[in-house]
């Protein structure tokens, strides 16, 4: 059956200042007036529109709340402004999602723009690390399908896809490898490497992202809302994860001892866990996070057959070569992030004196920088109800 006449509508492009290159969101009045396809059918692919700011900061702007003063938050204007000037192949955005998928549950995917039109993504199931003490410094980070760079703006629900909201967005720097700078005199340097980092500071940030892709060490600085200043992250991918497992083998749990009951300590599951209970967790995590949070592999359709052939969604290119479910290493770089490690005295081996630690909490507790809403908040302002949400997942809080 063809598509309805409404799914075909254009949306406007954005009102401009003629007297500032700035952006001007749309009213609530403006956005009233405008006759637009569903929020699905967009994200779905059934429905084509010609200017996708447009169309989110419109659907964005009406779902707006306050908020307490400490939330961090992105004016839309500012939204606008800041996807506006990334729209190059010189565009270096990124956003953060929160994913409540029905199948892979609770995850943060990570989508980092190196084209015009395409960005690389990765799940990461516990979100972004941010205790330079903690005792779980390593978290996977899998390679997922390539989305388009308009996919950045949205913030959607349904029964199927669950809910997805920007937990931060902004620009992102890709550092050299090394972390902590050296400090050198001008004599001390030959010329080949004071050429080298001038041609380093001169190249587009896509280049060097694609790069350090290829060499599967990427050392990566995001200039988010809610991130903190210079937070700086290393993501690898080790030898052995070079092709993703079609069928990954959950970890074989090790036999203990038995305690009496009586001489047993209660342990709270959210901050820490036993090895094994963990990497048996932390596997399932990263087989549905792989798989569910990209569409149904059963599907067979031949776009989804293309989408599987190429790990690339439709509009998007995968000219950076990302693979499917490879599992990546992603940790903070406490001294890229400005922490310092103490050398004496009671507080030695901790890093101290620069930002407060944060942990992600999920989807009860993290809020949009865009507007302001709670997982379940969207999910009501999209009309989804009695959505089933995967449980048992847990923060990191230590």
């Amino acid at each position: 059956m063809a598509p309805l006449a409404s799914l075909k509508r254009s949306v406007s492009p954005p009102p401009t200042n003629r007297y500032s290159n700035e952006i001007a969101v749309p009213s609530e009045n403006e956005a009233r007036h405008e006759v637009e396809p569903s929020l699905a059918a967009v994200e779905a692919g059934k429905a084509q529109v010609d200017n996708h700011l447009a169309y989110f900061s419109i659907r964005l702007s009406r779902a707006s709340r306050l908020t307490a003063a400490p939330t961090p938050r992105l004016s839309l204007h500012q939204f606008a402004e800041l996807y506006h000037r990334n729209e190059s192949a010189d565009g270096h955005h990124f956003v953060i999602h929160q994913h409540d998928h029905p199948v892979a549950g609770v995850h943060y995917d990570l989508r980092l723009q190196f084209s015009e039109s395409s960005s690389i993504s990765f799940a990461v199931p516990y979100g972004m690390p941010g205790d330079p003490n903690s005792r779980r410094q390593l978290r996977m980070a899998i390679e997922t399908r390539v989305h388009n760079l308009w996919n950045h703006l949205i913030e959607s629900a349904s029964h199927a896809t669950g809910s997805l909201l920007i937990w931060d967005i902004g620009e992102y720097e890709v550092l050299p490898k090394q972390s902590k700078p050296v400090v050198e005199t001008d004599d001390e340097l030959s010329a080949e490497e004071g050429a080298s980092g001038t041609d380093s500071a001169s190249r587009p940030e896509p280049v060097k992202l694609a790069e350090a892709f290829q060499v599967r060490r990427i050392h990566l600085r995001l200039h988010g809302t809610k991130l903190p200043h210079n937070y700086t992250l290393n993501l690898r991918l080790p030898t052995s994860n070079d092709h993703p497992a079609k069928h990954p083998t959950p970890a074989r749990r090790k036999r203990r001892r038995k305690t009496p009951s009586s001489t047993k300590t209660p342990v709270d599951s959210t901050t820490s866990d036993s090895g094994d209970a963990r990497d048996a967790r932390d596997e399932a995590i990263a087989s549905r996070a792989g798989h569910a949070s990209d569409d149904d592999e059963s599907r067979d359709t031949a776009e989804d057959r293309t989408i599987r052939a190429t790990n690339t969604y439709p509009g998007a290119t995968n000219s950076i070569g990302s693979v499917h479910q490879r599992r990546w290493v992603l940790t903070l770089d406490r001294e890229a992030s400005g922490f310092e490690r103490v050398r004496k005295g009671v507080e030695r081996g901790r890093w101290v004196r620069r930002w407060e630690a944060f942990y992600v909490r999920g989807r009860e507790e993290e809020r949009s920088v865009v507007t302001g809403r709670l997982a379940g908040e969207l999910m009501q302002d999209e009309g989804v109800e009695g959505y089933a949400g995967r449980k048992m997942w847990m923060p990191i809080l230590g």
